[in-house]
């Protein structure tokens, strides 16, 4: 049937070609049309540079304002650790000491044994970065002297962990001496 069909309009294609619509018809349906149908033009609302311009300088003036009111209180709170615990402030200054000598003789390896060092100096590096996310979290904590507490353990830990690489360190360093002076006996 389809066949027919198809076969049947290639045969009369020229008859169903030779009928237009009127140029007119258009014109016809659109007045044919309700009136809220019809297109309505619009006139293009233009702004004056002036307007334009105040607006951008109250914008500007706005997010000026917030940017400055976020940097502002994305500053973290100093506290003052003695106003917690006296006795712990006072450790804590006692600790911090300790490291930094320690951390300073580590870094008297860093130029003979540049592996070791980077391997022993990892592993401060995730203490320091847990003590840092304790200091942080000191401020907003409702406990803050179990926060404290634990940034103690935490300098403890770190000055234990220093002291046990140190050793590690001179050990070696004997062992190696010892070696030299069984060569140089040979």
């Amino acid at each position: 049937m389809s066949k027919r069909l198809e076969d049947f309009i290639n045969n009369n294609r020229h008859e169903f070609d030779d009928l237009e619509p009127g140029a007119g018809l258009w014109n016809e349906i659109e007045a044919g049309l309700p009136q809220e149908f019809t297109e309505q033009k619009h006139e293009a609302k233009t702004f004056s540079l002036g307007f334009v311009l105040r607006v951008a300088a109250i914008v500007f003036v706005a997010m000026s304002a917030c940017f400055f009111i976020y940097l502002k209180s994305s500053k973290p709170a100093t506290i003052n650790l003695a106003t917690i615990n006296p006795e712990y402030a006072r450790q804590q200054v006692h600790y911090a000491s300790l490291i930094a000598s320690k951390r300073t003789e580590l870094k008297s390896i860093a130029k003979a044994d540049p592996q070791l060092y980077h391997e022993f100096t990892a592993e401060l590096t995730k203490m320091d970065s847990t003590y840092r996310k304790l200091n942080k979290d000191l401020a907003t904590s409702p406990n803050q002297e179990a926060v404290l507490r634990a940034m103690l353990r935490n300098l403890q830990v770190q000055t234990e962990v220093l002291n046990q690489q140190l050793n590690v360190i001179e050990q070696f360093n004997e062992f190696k001496n010892q070696q030299k002076n069984e060569i140089k006996s040979i």
